[in-house]
């Protein structure tokens, strides 16, 4: 890959692509489900998740070495596995935008219906949604990309001032709660909160093929989302308790965000206003993203060009399935959310890059000017690790 090093990009440019890539709506329901479990036992959760998925996405940098030009993950599967890989990656990629969006919009008929000042079902608040910020995907990249550099600067100061806000009234006695009655519950949500692995090839060529400083880009931009995840399920677990009105688990059962039970809790005037711009702007920059990539992975697959001529039909391909989906079943945002780390996710992000290691490495002898340490025993618990998330997943939808 000499050709590509040339002028790398900056790792600490790459580092906020990857940590904004994880960063969004899937914060909003972390902590409901790890404070369900406890906040010890989701440090353990935290913890094993973020190495994981961060081991995950280092494979996917040796895959990618195997290429002299910018590639996405369909690519590198149909290069390991033939035409049934790229097959399996093209429908488990459509699966997972589509279940993110359902979970973006779910989630924004609530958010917007319970801080309006007027009355409005959620049916009705999620539609205006879709229609006001699917205007902004149609009119394509740059309306996207500019609208989303404003709504992650509002992210990131709504995130802080909530922070400041909230942490004299964190109530150290909640912490003490542990149930592991729902210790594996919050896994594949995890996984989807972790999920910056399509972003490692945009990422790989910003730094112009040299995979040492996208691995070092990798690591302190995964950090950096664990980080501020940390700092939110502290404050939300150590203010919300788990039982009672507005508690986690009423959270949980009727598919709410956090931020939803911290106003109702606290009752606080400026909590409530930064907690409700705090959950806009981070489903907001979720959808507008996601509904991009969909958009143009359907003209990617269709081989049709994004433009303002196919623009407003492909939107239509991107939005209204899921708006359907979300308008049927309003509860579904923790549903959603885990159905597309469990099963689309933990796919195409982890059993596939170490299928992939194994068959380049070992298989087919491909080189990589990067290689993972851990041999054919850090291939295999990935894939063990994967298929316990899948199983719980599954065990979980069922028995609800």
């Amino acid at each position: 890959m000499t050709d590509l090093k040339l002028k790398p990009g900056s790792v600490f440019g790459g580092m906020l692509l990857i940590a904004g890539s994880c960063i969004g709506a899937g914060m909003l329901g972390l902590p409901v489900l790890l404070g369900l479990t406890g906040f010890f036992p989701s440090l353990i959760l935290l913890f094993v998740s973020w190495i994981f998925m961060t081991y995950t996405g280092l494979l996917l940098i040796e895959v990618n070495g195997w290429f002299y030009e910018r590639v996405n993950i369909i690519s590198m599967a149909e290069k390991a596995f033939g035409s049934i890989g790229r097959l399996i990656s093209w429908t488990l990629y459509l699966f997972l935008f589509y279940s993110l969006l359902v979970a973006y919009i779910a989630g924004s008929g609530k958010l917007f219906s319970s801080f309006l000042p007027f009355a409005i079902s959620q049916n009705i608040s999620g539609i205006i949604f879709v229609i006001f910020f699917g205007i902004l995907v149609y009119f394509g990249t740059k309306v996207v990309d500019f609208s989303n550099r404003l709504l992650m600067a509002g992210l990131v100061l709504t995130y802080l001032i909530m922070i400041f806000l909230g942490i004299s009234k964190i109530n150290p006695s909640l912490f003490l709660h542990v149930d592991m009655k729902y210790f594996l519950l919050p896994l594949a949500v995890l996984i989807t909160s972790f999920g910056f692995h399509n972003m490692i090839p945009s990422v790989t060529a910003y730094m112009k093929g040299d995979l040492k400083r996208t691995k070092i880009a990798i690591l302190g931009g995964s950090f950096t989302a664990l980080v501020i995840y940390l700092f939110w399920i502290v404050l939300i677990v150590g203010i919300v308790p788990v039982g009672g009105k507005f508690g986690l688990l009423q959270a949980y059962n009727l598919g709410a965000e956090a931020t939803i039970s911290l106003r109702n809790i606290l009752q606080s005037k400026a909590v409530v206003t930064f907690a409700a711009w705090f959950s806009f702007f981070a489903i907001v920059t979720s959808f507008l993203a996601q509904s991009l990539g969909l958009m143009h992975f359907i003209a990617d697959g269709l081989k049709v060009k994004p433009n303002y001529k196919n623009n407003w039909w492909l939107a239509l391909l991107a939005i209204v399935p899921p708006l359907i989906f979300a308008l049927s079943y309003p509860n579904i945002f923790f549903k959603a959310l885990g159905f597309a780390g469990a099963y689309c996710a933990v796919i195409i992000f982890c059993i596939f890059p170490a299928l992939m290691v194994w068959i380049g490495r070992y298989i087919n002898k491909e080189t990589s000017s990067y290689h993972v340490k851990g041999g054919k025993i850090s291939l295999i618990l990935v894939i063990l690790f994967s298929i316990v998330i899948i199983v719980n997943q599954l065990f979980t939808s069922f028995s609800k």
